[in-house]
């Protein structure tokens, strides 16, 4: 037996994607699917409904109403209308009338309604709504909205409690990876995966909109870290060649479980109930406690020699290579984590600064990532707005992501290689979101709003291969890091930018389509690397030409290219980078 192997060496000899890893892929991509639903639930958490001022003396026919709503939504509807009518002023609009949601006529209403009658016989004062709202619930039984009146001057309430969900993935990312590294990441899994029940849980109670803010930004936090986790788990037991089949598969899964928070929002139309059902799916998760073993790569770093050669034993057994295990492991481990340390250098943020083509590299990819994290979350949260029914369109675009993450591969080992795959995609992206503001018919705004969702969420993959290959390793933890820093101001923002169509129709829309055109354009100052192997030091990027790397490669892969090289990376680089912040549901490839 050959002295001195790597991890992942020892890995290619037990099976880099065997049987036993190919069950614990699909046990921990399970953890996407609540994931998902948290994560998205926004949607319907913050659904905004037709509402207008109440009249004090009116509530009990109102009340009465509410017996046709399940039954019959025409009856329900009608009934409502005819006390809305009866009190708000409204205007024509497009030959329709548009009724004011924040004002009614200010007059003594009678006790009791009657048909026929009509404020505006009296007055045509108007004053704001001082008795509270009445609700169309014909779609919506309940959402935050609703039930702390986040309308009129508190609009854009909603939107912001989702800004602060992804303020907690941002620290999220940060605490998770400074925990995982001190006790694990098997333990900060489970950790994660218990705060998330107990906050999500809790949130569905809420009694006051800032309480539920702070319970959201506890279920961020701890939703994006069950995600970091069980990547680095699964990803730190496969081997390099197979990695990217493991990242492409959570991803795939977070796609389904969209498509079933889809299902369930549209059986359970109250934001209480669809929050518990959420935190719910979330004990399952529970069993793998007796299956999930702890990170290999984590054990050998923290000088736990003898619990790594069990868990590698647990591998081969499983894979039923046991036999290729060498019989001094424990002193192979140990002289690997000694070379390994040897050669360590602490790199900074500061570094990605330094030098001219690394800062231009990192500057480029900052505004790429900062778009597309932007668009991806903007178009995700705004389905309401995208066509006629919010469980059908937030369905499509759940779906578009499946077969949009699975043409990432051929898409990127094609001619086009990384640059000109998402020059194209942020093109086409940014001109269906451009389409999309100047259409009318719901079934097109659908179908050109969609097809931008699924040009944005293939580009999102690919940007994480991109920036991979882009820098060096030894800069390529802290550049992801501060990559996904980035996008994470992006996300935030995106729900900000929905409330902007308030002020235009469509302004966010424009923004994005803008936002991803000036994407593409930038992309095309970035080398192409597709079969060009990875840079190890900032010398080697420094050294090479932007002229010369350029070009459309038709070479082979990358990690072709290490394998066939016998080119040892970085093995820590993909756990550091994805305890530096990773971003929702995509894959990074070494």
């Amino acid at each position: 037996m050959a002295t001195d192997l790597s991890f992942d060496q020892i890995l290619g000899l037990i099976g880099e994607l065997g049987p036993y890893q190919i069950k614990l892929l699909i046990l921990v991509c399970l953890s996407a699917l609540p994931e998902a639903m948290h994560s998205m639930i926004a949607v319907f958490l913050t659904a905004d409904m037709d509402h207008w001022c109440a009249v004090e003396e009116w509530t009990p026919n109102v009340d009465d109403c509410y017996q046709y709503r399940d039954d019959n939504t025409d009856a329900y509807l009608n009934c409502l209308h005819q006390y809305r009518d009866s009190s708000i002023p409204g205007y024509l609009e497009d030959g329709e009338v548009v009724y004011e949601k924040c004002l009614k006529y200010d007059t003594n209403y009678p006790a009791t309604w009657y048909e026929g009658y009509n404020a505006e016989r009296y007055t045509n004062h108007t004053i704001q709504c001082d008795e509270g709202w009445v609700y169309d619930r014909s779609q919506y039984k309940a959402s935050i909205v609703n039930d702390f009146d986040l309308v009129c001057e508190q609009k854009y309430l909603a939107d912001t409690s989702q800004s602060l969900f992804y303020v907690g993935y941002l620290c999220g990312s940060i605490v998770s990876g400074s925990v995982a590294d001190i006790i694990g990441r098997y333990k900060t899994f489970f950790i994660a995966i218990t705060l998330d029940f107990v906050a999500g849980f809790v949130m569905s109670f809420a009694p006051s909109f800032w309480f539920f803010c702070l319970f959201r930004f506890l279920v961020g936090m701890a939703n994006i870290s069950i995600y970091l986790m069980s990547f680095v788990i699964v990803t730190e037991l496969v081997g390099p060649s197979k990695r990217v089949y493991g990242g492409i598969a959570t991803p795939l899964a977070f796609s389904v479980g969209s498509m079933i928070l889809a299902v369930f929002a549209f059986f359970v139309r109250d934001w209480r109930n669809l929050s518990r059902i959420a935190s719910v799916c979330l004990l399952p998760l529970f069993l793998l406690i007796f299956v999930l073993p702890e990170s290999a790569r984590w054990l050998m770093a923290k000088n736990k020699f003898e619990e790594t050669e069990k868990v590698l034993q647990k591998i081969a057994k499983g894979n039923k290579t046991a036999d290729k295990l060498p019989n001094d492991l424990v002193d192979q481990l140990t002289k690997q984590e000694e070379k390994r340390r040897q050669n360590t250098t602490t790199y900074t943020i500061i570094d990605l600064f330094r030098t001219p083509k690394i800062r231009k590299i990192s500057l480029l990819l900052y505004c790429v990532w900062f778009v597309n994290s932007l668009i991806y979350f903007g178009l995700s949260l705004n389905t309401a707005d995208l066509g006629d029914n919010d469980y059908v369109t937030f369905f499509i675009s759940a779906a578009v992501e499946f077969p949009a993450n699975l043409l990432v591969i051929p898409l990127t080992q094609s001619f086009l290689g990384r640059r000109y795959s998402l020059f194209g995609l942020y093109l086409v992206g940014g001109a269906c979101c451009l389409i999309t503001s100047f259409l009318s018919n719901l079934t097109a705004i659908t179908a050109f709003a969609m097809t931008g969702k699924f040009c944005i969420t293939a580009a999102y993959t690919i940007i994480y291969i991109y920036a991979t290959e882009l820098f060096p390793t030894t800069l390529r933890g802290v550049g992801l890091g501060s990559c996904s820093t980035v996008a994470r101001v992006g996300s935030i923002l995106a729900p900000l930018m929905i409330v902007l169509g308030d002020i235009y129709d469509d302004l966010h829309l424009i923004i994005f389509a803008t936002c991803s055109i000036v994407a593409a354009l930038v992309v095309l100052f970035l080398p192409e690397t597709r079969g060009e192997p990875l840079k190890q030091t900032i010398d080697d990027v420094e050294a090479t030409s932007m002229s010369d790397i350029t070009h459309l490669s038709t070479g082979v892969d990358v990690e072709q290219t290490f394998q066939e090289k016998g080119t040892s990376t970085d093995e820590t680089t993909v756990t550091e980078t994805k305890l530096n912040g990773y971003d929702n549901a995509h894959y990074i490839t070494e």
